[in-house]
């Protein structure tokens, strides 16, 4: 990826043998820029449960397809329901990085068609739950942290039971599939430190194969 990674590039850690984590995998700054256009075009908004309880989280998204959430229930739409346009396009960074972050994984030629930007406000977390709206669960789920550190917990396919922990930092990639990609995970509110970049916020851009 050139001057995507970092020249202090950690080691990639195996959390499982279908769970990688890639410390200090991209230059966030640079992404930023980049996932501005972005936010302009398809601004962030609090979705709610097909229940009618509003998320914590800020989505929006880019790709084909983007995921949504409401009274209709969960789903992937090619259009905006609230622009009533498109979905941007997905940064050419992100693509990239989600590209690399495969071949790591051993998924060669990943191409997703589907990036959800959460963005996590210091109260705002995610409760536990399954990846499932998308076709093809043979392609894996691969998330990239800006901003403020965050837990991320992942377990097995029940609701119940141990979840591994992980601790996600600025700049971090995680990839997850295989016998982990239908397996329930959460993520803690940001972990407020010295990262300011997004003034103790954090954003997190996942990308999936949702068509």
């Amino acid at each position: 990826m050139g001057e995507i990674l970092f020249a202090s590039t950690k080691s990639p850690i195996w959390i499982d043998d279908d769970i990688l984590h890639l410390p200090n995998f991209f230059d966030s700054k640079k992404l930023l820029v980049q996932l501005k256009t972005v936010i302009e075009q398809a601004p962030f908004r609090q979705m709610t449960t097909p229940g009618g309880k509003k998320m914590s989280a800020q989505m929006t998204n880019a790709g084909d397809y983007g995921w949504i959430s409401d009274s209709k229930g969960y789903r992937y739409g090619a259009v905006d329901p609230l622009t009533r346009k498109a979905w941007p396009e997905i940064p050419t960074m992100i693509k990239s990085i989600a590209r690399e972050a495969g071949e790591q994984f051993g998924h060669f030629e990943y191409r997703p068609d589907a990036c959800l930007i959460n963005r996590y406000k210091p109260n705002a977390q995610m409760s536990a739950h399954q990846d499932r709206d998308e076709r093809d669960f043979s392609q894996p789920v691969i998330s990239l942290s800006i901003g403020a550190s965050a837990i991320f917990k992942i377990g097995g396919n029940t609701r119940t039971g141990a979840m591994e922990k992980i601790r996600l930092n600025d700049g971090d990639v995680l990839v997850f599939g295989l016998s982990k990609r239908l397996s329930y995970h959460a993520v803690g509110r940001p972990i407020q430190n010295n990262n300011q970049l997004l003034n103790g916020d954090r954003i997190c851009c996942t990308c999936r194969v949702a068509r």
